[in-house]
């Protein structure tokens, strides 16, 4: 027998909670190098780092990540512990091996790989994007068995530490980068980014063996196995090749806005990489959260044949991702400029900066609910064997990213044209991936799915309303007050908006509001029954 399921939604609560940590800390790394070196400076550094974080997501977080928890909890259910064991140990050791040879070549061919992709980027800035990318290149290694290690314990049911995990990376980067920044140049100049490069280096370490005390508890003790002729690690192997290109598209396609954007305004890159972290926020607590703990289980379900539990698990996984985003996309399109304000402007970052990153979030915040559902919807196919539905996908969806992106900047939309492209392609993504699972188990709860949606959209509506009247009343002169006075005006927009959409939710009936509302109340419940029996 499978082992039984985790309670999803207390999971999916400490996933969450760990994730916001994580990119509130991501956000708080990204206030300070802003604030610090300025968006002109840190584009370089930004662009430098995009490689190893696209060989991330391709190896490591994405395709690797998602094979591995399939093939790895199937092992779990229908052979036992011992034989998950051996598949880990192989794995690692293929992914030691195999990250191993492309970091040595990520740093002799950095140069080469920088033109490439940052062909606006000419003389000392391109020497300088290139050196800074040789520094960061081993960051994919630590990453990948990083990624390995969470994929073990969350297939164990074990979901805190390894969502933490990419806190102490940001730990890391802001401590250590910093620190060696300052230490190189006080003034934090263009030589100092090599501080940052350096602390990327240890943030990867971090997060590396933090996990390494939550593997021993479960019982896993690591060793080198060269045997990769095994049947468990042809199917991770299978099932990775093609979720090499489907579970990256975003960064494929965000490595494409990159390039595109170096021939942009000075400064597209830092304003599209602001942009696209605050976006992170929602989906890395709902998507990425949700996600996370719903693939070990449904990989299990699709194991051992339960078609009904699985159709439902996923059903309602992506009703609860629509639930907690599509509100977020609308908050985020409404206050954009005074949310990116608050967050942003400091010292080197300028009003100008904050405007042309609004402009980008809005269009970015069209795609968040789709970007969220597909954290739930892609890696199920691999549950059930569909590995080539989302690379097929996914290829189209990178084929009409390009496109997007070179048709909307020639008719002058610069960097918000390559916002408006990816969150287009989200949404299409998501729709075909959707329609294919449709047809691959039947039925997929449509109806009721699409019946949550209006109700979401009429409660979002009232959200939108709230944020306008803030925007109105307390926030119309923003740009002329003082920090605690738009924090202030900011919070309580924030919190009015997020109560109406609640109150509008709950007179609608909707499902995951009334499953909130309970939770709330059996927590308060069983809080005062002490001092009623006392």
């Amino acid at each position: 027998m499978a082992e039984k399921p985790p309670r999803t939604g207390k999971a999916t609560a400490i996933v969450g909670a760990a994730v916001l940590c994580s990119r509130l800390l991501g956000l708080v790394r990204e206030i300070l190098f802003n604030a610090l070196f300025g968006t002109k400076a840190l584009q370089y550094f930004i662009t430098a780092f995009r490689v190893p974080n696209l060989l991330r997501d391709l190896f490591a977080e994405g395709a690797l990540s998602t094979a591995f928890i399939t093939v790895f909890s199937k092992k779990i259910a229908t052979e036992g512990d011992a034989s998950a064991w051996r598949l880990a140990n192989r794995i690692g050791t293929l992914t030691l091996s195999v990250m191993g040879v492309i970091t040595v070549l990520g740093m002799i061919f950095s140069p080469q790989l920088i033109g490439v992709l940052a062909g606006g980027f000419t003389g000392e800035d391109a020497k300088l994007t290139s050196q800074l990318t040789t520094v960061m290149f081993p960051f994919i290694l630590m990453v990948s068995l990083a990624a390995q290690v969470m994929g073990m314990l969350n297939a164990k049911n074990v979901f805190g530490w390894p969502a933490m995990a990419s806190s102490f990376f940001n730990i890391g980067s802001i401590a250590g980068g910093l620190g060696l920044a300052w230490w190189m140049d006080r003034g934090f100049g263009r030589h100092a980014l090599f501080g940052l490069a350096w602390g990327t280096l240890i943030g990867g370490f971090l997060q590396l063996v933090i996990q390494f005390p939550s593997l021993r508890r479960i019982g896993y003790h690591p060793r080198l196995d060269f045997h990769f002729r095994d049947s468990g690690v042809a199917e991770v192997l299978r099932t990775m090749a093609p979720a090499v290109v489907a579970a990256s598209a975003v960064q494929v396609n965000v490595m494409v806005n990159t390039s595109f954007a170096t021939h942009c305004d000075d400064g597209a890159v830092a304003w599209l990489n602001n942009a696209f972290r605050l976006m992170q926020l929602p989906l890395g607590m709902f998507g990425v959260a949700i996600g996370t703990v719903t693939l070990p289980f449904l990989s299990r379900s699709a194991a051992l044949g339960n078609r009904d539990e699985f159709r439902e698990a996923l059903a309602r996984g992506m009703r609860l991702v629509l639930f907690l985003t599509v509100p977020a996309s609308v908050g985020l399109w409404m206050l954009s400029e005074p949310i990116l304000s608050v967050i942003y402007q400091y010292n080197k970052v300028t009003w100008h900066d904050i405007e042309q990153s609004a402009g980008a979030l809005r269009y970015y915040a069209l795609g968040l609910a789709a970007y969220a559902g597909m954290k739930v919807l892609a890696p199920a196919f691999y549950a059930i064997g569909k590995r080539k539905t989302p690379m097929v996908i996914s290829f189209i969806a990178i084929g009409v990213n390009f496109g997007l992106n070179f048709w909307l900047t020639k008719l002058g939309f610069g960097h918000r044209g390559l916002a408006l492209s990816t969150g287009i392609v989200a949404l299409t993504n998501f729709g075909l991936l959707y329609w294919c699972m449709r047809r691959e188990i039947a039925h997929l709860e449509t109806r009721k799915l699409l019946v949550a949606l209006a109700k979401i959209f009429l409660a979002s509506d009232a959200l939108a309303l709230v944020c306008w009247g803030g925007k109105w009343l307390l926030l119309e002169r923003w740009q002329t007050m003082g920090l605690l006075l738009r924090m202030s005006g900011l919070g309580l927009t924030i919190a009015l908006s997020i109560a109406a959409f609640c109150a509008v939710a709950a007179m609608l009936g909707v499902r995951e509001m009334r499953d909130l509302l309970s939770a709330v109340r059996r927590k308060f419940s069983r809080g005062a029954r002490p001092a009623d029996g006392a």
